[in-house]
């Protein structure tokens, strides 16, 4: 049978609400106790219920972790990062899967039944309001890789996914190319709409190149070779910025299928660094992401929040950078 939390008060010679004490953080117990209670624990191999510590302390520990994009490998490492990240800090995540869902009332709904202590919705294609329902059940939310506001009404962290457009027609320019083209993720998706704001307006300073975008259905591999196998039948960009790295790694595909080399024949650049796009097979240039600062800072938020609910939300940006691998032609030597 398992060892009871009566079991280990009799073996301390203390009583039961003294071992409850000993094993709730911030409660108040002597050392002597603590350390009596902790021995008589070890002796009897006991391990506190966290369900019975979440009635005594008014919180669960447990975190909902909400995302739509289950079919993008990208978000399967993210869930990988997250999960362990939170339980590195004693937390338990409730992954939440919300493929196809826009309005969050079911959710909030749910996350209340589970009496979660915060929620962090990892997306880039939610709209920003899908968080704000969380704040305003007065559920600590958390938008990672969401759209940054100047005054934010949850808090927000992600990049700058204006700056990354610009990155990737700069990188684009440098190299040579002079007909391009944007293949984004759906057209709503605030992401897709901003890196598509920063490559139009950066190449807007370049009067000569001819430039052109187009959106996939999904942010898929599937959608990515879909869409380019349809702009293969009419005029082809030279490269082409796919708006995300699994898009790129699906146009890829259609580019082999079609009998074209990359960067030879086109040549294209991602967004994200997710791990595939170093497979030899992919050898993606990209843009990089800081994956694991935006987890870090989004459980940071989530928890500062959880302590003062009063906190103002903020907004929190990080800086992305260009991973050089073999999909564009290389910049050209100084004369």
């Amino acid at each position: 049978m398992a060892v009871s939390l009566k079991d280990v008060a009799e073996r301390a010679g203390v009583s039961r609400s003294a071992v409850s004490r000993a094993f709730t953080k911030g409660a108040s117990v002597s050392a002597k106790m603590r350390r009596k209670v902790e021995k008589a624990a070890k002796e009897l191999g006991y391990q506190p219920n966290a369900l019975a510590s979440s009635l005594t302390t008014g919180r669960t520990k447990l975190i909902g972790l909400i995302s739509n994009n289950f079919h993008n490998p990208f978000y399967l490492e993210v869930f990988d990062l997250f999960t362990h990240a939170l339980q590195d800090r004693g937390l338990r995540p409730l992954l939440v899967n919300l493929s196809n869902e826009t309005d969050p009332e079911n959710s909030v709904r749910m996350l209340r039944q589970y009496s979660v202590d915060g929620v962090i919705v990892a997306s880039s294609t939610l709209p920003p309001g899908f968080t704000r329902a969380f704040g305003d059940a007065g559920i600590p939310a958390v938008h990672s890789f969401g759209r940054s506001v100047s005054a934010p009404h949850v808090n927000i962290v992600g990049i700058d996914n204006i700056e990354c457009g610009r990155i990737a027609a700069r990188t684009l320019h440098a190299r040579g190319y002079r007909h391009l083209a944007f293949l984004g993720g759906p057209e709503l998706a605030t992401s897709t709409q901003d890196r598509l704001t920063g490559f139009l307006e950066e190449l807007g300073k370049h009067p000569e190149i001819r430039v052109s975008h187009t959106f996939a259905t999904a942010y898929t591999y599937q959608a990515g070779r879909q869409e380019m196998q349809r702009l293969l039948q009419h005029d082809r960009a030279e490269a082409y910025f796919g708006g995300d790295d699994v898009l790129s790694t699906g146009a890829l595909s259609a580019l082999a299928d079609a009998g074209l080399s990359v960067p030879g024949d086109v040549g294209i650049i991602g967004l994200n660094d997710m791990e595939m796009a170093s497979w030899e097979s992919f050898n993606l240039t990209t843009i990089r992401q800081p994956v694991r600062e935006i987890i870090n800072s989004s459980i940071e938020l989530v928890m500062a929040q959880i302590e003062d609910p009063e906190r103002m939300p903020e907004s929190r940006i990080f800086a992305c950078s260009l991973v050089e691998r073999g999909t564009l032609r290389p910049l050209p030597k100084p004369a």
